[in-house]
């Protein structure tokens, strides 16, 4: 590689793991284990500063002088670091209190994913243990600064926080989740007890001291002064329409206009009414749009009774689409996925699933997490697209195959890119259509109810920020245009009053990856190789939809 571009990219990554040191962690990147994030304004100042600088010198390399992954290597650099030095820009944390994705649920839902591969790394950790204080201290200052610049956090995001911390605190401290990471293999019985009773300690010590901080913090200081639920978009702050802007293109890659995204979601919703209505002719015997969506959401007979359904579904629909991949795809990962549940504390507030990329040096494969909390709740029509989006065709392959790629820089191999990562799992759902994974017609209802969701998205995420609508507003669009059950739709929509923008992400990638395809199918006619696109659409790593359409057109020209 260009020896310049080689020494900023890894720079970059060193600034990256700086940045984020627990996620490093998880993915074994451990010299930073025991450490947590800075989260204060002047860490934020320094890091934007830092960013910049890194977009400015890759933007400064003559891309004439590089080669074609080379100059890969560098955009997808540029992009990010600008990216994220706007996104901080904007001042989350002067706000961020989030039942679905705040600091205080996420540790809880994920640490026990965390694996020591050796005694300096267990040792760290619990050095890491004994800080943690130190960062929900920062978490309130900043959310003190926000009350005093008058940008508070929503009122749902912050009721729905309060109790899912008073139940970590009121679980037994024997299964606490800081206690429950992966111990090295060479320890004995009794230094990994011993190990783990230093763990405990901090737990009792300083972990849950630290919760009960910010919960006081969040309830005592932030509810009085969060925004109310007709105000709980970026629209009703003073910066933002420019925030929103700036989170558009930190989860989509493009210059859009929220307007633009609006009437995109809207011409969606009604080109799936019609497919909707075909499907259901014969699989519900009905065609009008609202019996439908009626009927999927209160037939007891479409929901599953227990949790041991919910995973028996995942598993058989992982399992066939690991076996029909080869035909799909050249490139396959070698890391093995598993399927796991969604833990407690905060299932209940947590999305119906989520994936867990690998660690990069091989102590956690790939982690499906399926939602098991409320099977009633949980259609049996849905669950396998959810588990093809999540486990594969969809985010496995990607993240592992990305992790795998020996070429590339190490902030490629781990660049979470939104549009493409979540553009490629919703059009994973389709793709397992084409490739004959699905059980039933009923269970293919589950693509038009996931694809009617996404564009929803695009409606109510940009209702809520843009547009100013309430949260009320933005859960009785869904509940009118989606088949999704109430208590999902309400947890969705918090989340999208809580990470704007990031819900834009899955259709505006679908839509550009089945773009390329079509595109590539014309041009190369009955030359045209699903497995080859695929493999070019994969083969580079997570990047940015202008340089997937680069590297596309690349390929192109050189097989006609």
């Amino acid at each position: 590689m260009n020896a310049e571009l080689a020494a900023l990219a890894d720079e970059y990554w060193e600034l990256e793991l700086r940045r984020s040191p627990t996620g490093g962690l998880f993915l074994g990147e451990y010299r930073y284990a025991d450490r947590w994030e800075d989260l204060s304004r002047d860490a934020e100042d320094a890091f934007i500063s830092l960013l910049d600088d890194v977009a400015a010198r890759a933007e400064a390399i003559d891309p004439a002088a590089l080669t074609a992954d080379e100059s890969v290597t560098r955009g997808v650099m540029i992009e990010e670091a600008a990216a994220a030095a706007a996104e901080l820009r904007s001042r989350f944390g002067e706000f961020a209190v989030d039942p679905s994705r705040g600091v205080h649920v996420a540790l809880l839902q994920l640490v026990s994913q965390i694996a020591a591969p050796n005694g300096d790394v267990a040792d760290a950790v619990v050095t890491k243990w004994s800080r943690v204080g130190d960062m929900f201290d920062q978490l309130i200052e900043r959310l003190q600064q926000g009350i005093a610049n008058g940008r508070t956090p929503p009122r749902i995001s912050v009721e729905k926080s309060i109790p899912q911390i008073e139940r970590y605190l009121a679980s037994d401290v024997a299964t606490d989740p800081f206690t429950m990471i992966g111990a090295p293999s060479g320890y004995e019985a009794a230094e990994e007890e011993a190990w783990r009773e230093r763990l405990r300690e901090q737990a009792v010590a300083v972990i849950r001291p630290a919760y009960e901080r910010f919960r006081d913090a969040i309830r005592d200081e932030v509810l009085p002064a969060a925004r109310p639920p007709e105000r709980s978009g970026l629209k009703w702050l003073d910066d933002g329409e420019e925030a929103y802007a700036r989170a558009i293109r930190r989860h989509t890659s493009l210059d859009l206009a929220a307007d633009e995204i609006h009437a995109v979601g809207l011409a969606e919703i009604d080109h799936l009414g019609e497919e909707y209505r075909e499907l259901a002719k014969g699989v519900l015997g009905i065609d009008d749009l609202t019996e439908i969506y009626a009927r999927l959401r209160d037939d007891p007979s479409l929901r599953f009774n227990a949790a041991d359904e919910v995973r028996e579904a995942a598993r058989a629909a992982m399992e066939r689409a690991l076996n029909a991949i080869p035909d799909w795809f050249g490139r396959l990962p070698a890391t093995e996925c598993v399927m796991a549940e969604v833990p407690q504390p905060g299932a209940e507030d947590a999305p119906l699933a989520f994936y867990l990329a690998p660690a990069a040096d091989g102590s956690r494969p790939g982690t499906f997490f399926v939602n098991t909390s409320l099977p009633e709740t949980r259609t049996r029509y849905e669950s396998e697209a959810l588990a093809f989006h999540e486990s594969i065709p969809g985010h496995h392959l990607q993240l592992a195959i990305s992790q795998e790629l020996e070429e590339i820089p190490k902030f490629r191999k781990h660049s979470l890119v939104t549009v493409y990562a979540e553009g490629w799992g919703l059009y994973a759902e389709r793709l397992a259509d084409e490739m004959g994974l699905y059980s039933s017609d009923l269970t293919r209802m589950g693509i038009l109810s996931f694809d009617s969701w996404r564009a929803g998205r695009l409606v109510v995420d940009t209702g809520i920020h843009a547009l100013g609508w309430s949260r009320q507003e933005a859960i009785d669009y869904l509940a009118a245009n989606s088949p999704q059950a109430p208590n999902n739709i309400a947890n969705e929509v918090d989340r999208y009053i809580g990470w704007p923008g990031q819900a834009l992400a899955y259709k505006i990638g679908q839509r550009e990856i089945f773009r390329l395809r079509e595109e590539a199918r014309r041009r190369l006619g009955g030359r045209f190789d699903v497995k080859a696109f695929h493999d070019v659409v994969l083969g580079s790593g997570l990047v940015p939809l202008p340089i997937l359409g680069d590297l596309v057109d690349r390929w192109l020209s050189r097989a006609s």
